[in-house]
């Protein structure tokens, strides 16, 4: 069966080896040098300011959306909107926290949030925060979104858990809003086996997403910014520094471990990108031709396409049910993503609100599926799935 996912990390054998080397001489595993150097990293990498490493991409959402809260930039009762194909922790911290989320439905040939549903949806809606996905590697015209966005005074934040090197007009995603969540989990472009981040170039949040990801307390902060921050609430020694809690905050801390594997991946991820990009050019060139039987999905206004995995959107369910069928016990196939998510048993408990049509989200949602695009594809599995979904 070819799968989703073939191994833990790109060249896994030779990670486990170090792994365990530095596992047998390092005196700490706690969150220490190797996670900051990550992050250091991965800021450059991805070309932003500041990247804070979280324990999975989950937390990465929760932070973020706790620390626009924490510094005002948001408060309860705001409405806030979302992509309707997303992950369920895209929505789930905007209920947890009192915020109300509004879904916005995508467009069929980009799986992605356009400028024009955007539009729509604020006729209706004044919305304070954008949380868009950047879903499976694509995006729709996210610079006319952030234009928007800037024009409104919305916050634009995006979830590029899926698109990790994905670049759109000279712009990697995930540096279009004001910060950008990702994922490390097993799987995922980067594989730290259970990981996530956040990247910004403002430094009151990328501060404040160190408090709230450390019990809200100011351990991993500047020593600067920690005598500011004691000095303005009368914290005058070390002693009761450290037990003090500045706001609101979890224990969303990474270990050692996710930030030692992650400076090994980082060393391949600009080929995992490039081979991702090829095997979706390969599908798509063969797949997509066949509009009687799926939509094309567009992705000629990407500079660099990094595919989390490949869509096929089916004309029908007849069409659907086939596809199913010939994958089995050979190929390995999953929903798209979350689906549409106010069908979800979560949103429908906890989220009442006017009812909304979303037709592409629901032909996605009922006709959709995905299918492996990894890096460790060989040549003969691309065309094996190439031959079976002709």
């Amino acid at each position: 069966m070819i799968k989703l996912i073939k191994s833990t990390f790109y060249k896994e054998k030779d990670t486990k080896r170090k792994l365990s080397a530095f596992i047998n001489k390092t005196k700490q595993l706690s969150f220490g040098k190797e996670c900051n150097k990550f992050e250091h990293s991965f800021a450059k990498w991805q070309g932003r300011s500041h990247a804070i490493l979280v324990n999975s991409g989950s937390s990465a959402n929760l932070a973020v959306v706790q620390s626009l809260l924490n510094l005002n930039l948001v408060k309860k009762g705001d409405l806030v909107g979302f992509s309707s194909i997303t992950w369920s922790t895209n929505v789930m911290p905007l209920i947890q926290l009192g915020l109300k989320p509004i879904s916005i439905d995508i467009e069929l040939d980009t799986l992605n949030v356009s400028s024009k549903n955007l539009l729509r949806v604020l006729k209706k809606s004044n919305l304070k925060l954008l949380f868009i996905t950047n879903l499976l590697g694509f995006c729709d015209d996210l610079d006319k979104i952030a234009e928007i966005c800037k024009k409104k005074n919305i916050i634009l934040v995006e979830d590029n858990c899926e698109a990790l090197g994905s670049m759109y007009k000279g712009k990697k995603l995930g540096n279009y809003g004001l910060a950008s969540t990702f994922s490390f989990y097993v799987g995922h472009h980067l594989s730290t086996i259970e990981g996530g981040a956040i990247c910004s170039d403002n430094t009151e949040l990328s501060k404040m997403l160190k408090i709230v990801r450390a019990h809200g307390w100011d351990r991993n902060l500047t020593t600067t910014e920690q005598g500011n921050l004691r000095q303005s609430h009368n914290v005058s020694t070390s002693f009761y520094s450290r037990y003090t809690f500045y706001d609101l905050g979890y224990n969303l801390r990474p270990t050692e471990i996710q930030g030692y594997i992650g400076n090994l991946q980082l060393r391949h991820l600009d080929k995992i990108v490039n081979i991702r990009n090829t095997n979706y050019d390969r599908l798509a060139s063969k797949l997509y031709r066949l509009t009687d039987k799926y939509h094309p999905i567009k992705s000629h206004h990407l500079d660099i396409l990094s595919n989390f995995a490949f869509p096929l959107i089916c004309k029908n369910n007849t069409i659907r049910k086939k596809v199913i069928n010939s994958c089995n016990n050979k190929i390995e196939i999953r929903p798209i993503v979350g689906g549409n998510i106010i069908e979800q048993p979560f949103f429908k408990k906890y989220v009442t609100s006017p009812h909304v049509t979303l037709p592409n989200a629901t032909i996605v949602n009922n006709l959709g599926l995905y299918i492996p695009n990894n890096p460790e594809l060989s040549e003969r599995e691309v065309n094996q799935m190439i031959n079976i979904f002709v």
